[in-house]
């Protein structure tokens, strides 16, 4: 009787499944070694206090207990990540939508404006910061000699407490390309016996944007929320080479102010900390607007409980 060796005595699946597990193998490591790993260091050294040139020395829960007591620049830092966030985010939003919508239309040369709509999302951060730095001069910039023109004297932008972190709001405009792409998937899988069902019914425009594309395109809104969230957070390279925080702390968003910590005064022990309080932050925001899902958030074929 002829033998069989082991590996032909497995079934389909579980060839698949060691054949899936060798092709993610290399992906597995990256993520123990530069993911995991430093994710468990940066948790240890939370509790230290760690200036590299020294061994790390544990300090429970001090560098927590400073950061919610006694250190202003925290606060600031939060306070203008969460103002950045709650304008940024869903004047983004509309706008990606609007623009959608109108490259949702088909008319001549639609795919060269969606073309041109999207580019700059993909452009360098610190090209398109260096860009805005001098759109935004107060003397030379074309923003500032547009107001001129028709008789408003532009501020100083970059260099006003005031202004600066308006600014920034009105840069992150520039890369709404991506959240417009989405938007635009998600228009475009809305079918379109729903707008001539309501059109037949007697619904105007508005009717049927939100009673139809709205709660039809809810899921691709609710996406972009969460990482329009996510990326707020992460906000850095804008900041960093437009105004490094300033002036004044206006525009001194919370992952500036862990990179400075980090790398401009040393302090990994305390950066550590504020990197997972971030990662908590994130956290409960994530999940609250997941817990919100339900309530606006609908999914073709599931009943609403």
């Amino acid at each position: 009787m002829k033998k069989t060796s082991g590996w032909n005595r497995l079934s389909l699946t579980r060839k698949e499944a060691i054949f899936g597990y060798i092709f993610i193998l290399p992906w597995l490591i990256g993520f123990l070694a530069l993911r995991l790993g430093p994710m468990i260091a940066s948790f240890f050294l939370s509790f230290t206090e760690y200036a590299i040139i020294s061994s790390p020395h544990f300090i429970g829960l001090a560098n927590f207990v400073k950061m919610f007591t006694d250190d202003p620049s925290f606060l600031d830092s939060l306070r203008v990540t969460l103002t950045y966030a709650i304008f940024a985010i869903p004047i983004g939003m509309a706008i990606s939508l609007a623009i959608a919508m109108l490259l949702n239309q088909k008319v001549p040369g639609v795919t060269v404006w969606r073309t041109i709509y999207y580019l700059p999302s993909v452009v360098s951060g610190v090209a398109v910061s260096t860009l805005w730095v001098w759109l935004f001069h107060s003397q030379f910039g074309l923003i500032n000699l547009a107001l001129g023109g028709i008789g408003i004297q532009g501020p100083a932008w970059l260099r006003d407490p005031d202004w600066a972190l308006i600014a920034l709001i009105i840069m992150s405009f520039w890369s709404i390309g991506g959240g417009m792409v989405i938007n635009l998937a998600g228009l475009q899988g809305i079918p379109t016996e729903l707008y001539e069902a309501a059109s037949i019914d007697g619904a105007n425009a508005w009717q049927r944007f939100w009673r139809i594309t709205i709660p039809m395109l809810s899921p691709v809104l609710f996406f972009n929320l969460i990482m329009g969230v996510i990326e707020t957070f992460q906000y850095f390279t804008n900041a960093y080479v437009m105004t490094n925080g300033g002036p004044g702390r206006s525009t001194l968003f919370y992952n500036l102010y862990l990179f400075q910590n980090a790398f401009r005064y040393y302090k990994m022990g305390y950066a550590s900390a504020l990197a997972w309080v971030m990662f908590l932050i994130i956290l409960v925001l994530t999940l609250t607007i997941f817990k919100s899902s339900p309530y606006w958030v609908y999914y073709e074929g599931l009943r609403k409980r």
